[in-house]
């Protein structure tokens, strides 16, 4: 897929708006950071690793946009500008791992130094991400046998990683080694994100997909439909546990009470190691109208009370395997886990 989901672009970020999608391919030129945060809290570019990136991108830009010389008004302003990004959604790591990052990069360096240091930085971490999730989706792919149909939930493709893909990265490259897969892929309720981004995208490579409800997936795995399941991840604590699409845990559950090999596939940038397990990973709830309205027409009767948590958390337990770039862990989450660290 040669379509970039976000792309510096000298003195803007384009974006492709994955909210048109897929009947529309718009792409948005954002010269404001605050333009970008937004972008980012409307899911329009969305995904922990995309996420990750464009946030980078937004404190390049935004420090790009500072009027003064004077070091220490410049780092109180490029605070500002970081925590605005960071506000966007609470649960991805990967933007604050970014945000991290990026304000080390400006610590210790001349105002006209950090500006070059701030896009040096941006640059490296979308590198890092187009390169991690190639490497993963090479490594995921030798768990897929040729023949297997394999269920996934949400989007977790290039449009997700702004690289190669996690989840579909992993489906990609066992194609691209010439097996015969199929795919499962939910719709992904509230949004959409299986049928409208996922489906696009396994067309975009001409991989066989079939789109099913949210609340099919345990009919199929009952029925002997499908060989496993594979997903991405928003964050991954410390003993494996996964925070993921809204629905996930469900499917989780279900695989394990058919036998059905579940895997995580995501970049160790994913990894929040600072939180010992799930339940301590910040759950996003987005806002009720998602769910009670469809483009603006309502779906439930009028002053529903909804509650739209936009992830959940699966247990270890229930995970198969978490495929990095840095080798594929299974079940000694916590030794693994904390070993990656010293690779």
């Amino acid at each position: 897929m040669t379509i970039k989901a976000v792309e510096w672009r000298g003195d803007s970020v384009r974006i492709l708006d994955q909210t048109r999608l897929p009947h529309e391919t718009g792409f948005i030129d954002l010269t404001d950071y605050r333009d970008l945060a937004l972008a980012i809290r409307q899911m329009k570019v969305r995904g922990a690793p995309a996420i990750g990136i464009a946030a980078a991108y937004g404190i390049a830009l935004g420090a790009q946009g500072i009027k003064t010389s004077d070091k220490g008004e410049f780092i109180v302003q490029l605070e500002q500008i970081m925590q605005a990004l960071a506000q966007t959604r609470p649960t991805a790591v990967n933007l604050f791992r970014a945000v991290s990052r990026m304000r080390q990069a400006a610590t210790s360096r001349s105002v006209p130094e950090a500006r070059r240091a701030l896009l040096h930085e941006a640059k490296r971490i979308h590198q890092e991400e187009i390169d991690a999730t190639r490497q993963l989706s090479l490594l995921g792919a030798d768990l897929i046998e040729d023949g297997f149909r394999i269920l996934t939930h949400c989007n977790a493709g290039p449009l997700a990683t702004a690289g190669y893909g996690t989840a579909l990265g992993v489906i990609r490259a066992a194609k691209a080694q010439g097996k015969n897969i199929s795919v499962f892929a939910t719709e992904t309720r509230p949004l959409f994100q299986g049928a409208r981004l996922t489906l696009w995208e396994l067309r975009e490579e001409h991989i066989p997909a079939t789109l099913i409800t949210d609340s099919m997936a345990g009919y199929f795995m009952n029925r002997k439909k499908l060989d496993c399941v594979i997903v991405g991840a928003d964050r991954i604590a410390a003993n494996g546990d996964v925070a993921n699409k809204i629905g996930t845990y469900t499917i989780a559950v279900l695989a394990k009470e058919n036998c059905i090999p579940f895997y995580v596939a995501a970049p160790t940038s994913t990894i929040d190691v600072s939180l010992p397990s799930g339940t301590a990973i910040p759950i996003e709830e987005r806002d009720s109208h998602e769910l009670t309205h469809f483009h603006g027409f309502p779906v439930a009767p009028e002053d529903t009370e909804a509650a739209n948590p936009a992830f959940d958390v699966t247990p270890h337990d229930y995970v198969s395997a978490i495929i990095t770039e840095r080798g594929i862990i299974r079940k000694e989450y916590v030794k693994e886990i904390a070993g990656l660290g010293r690779s």
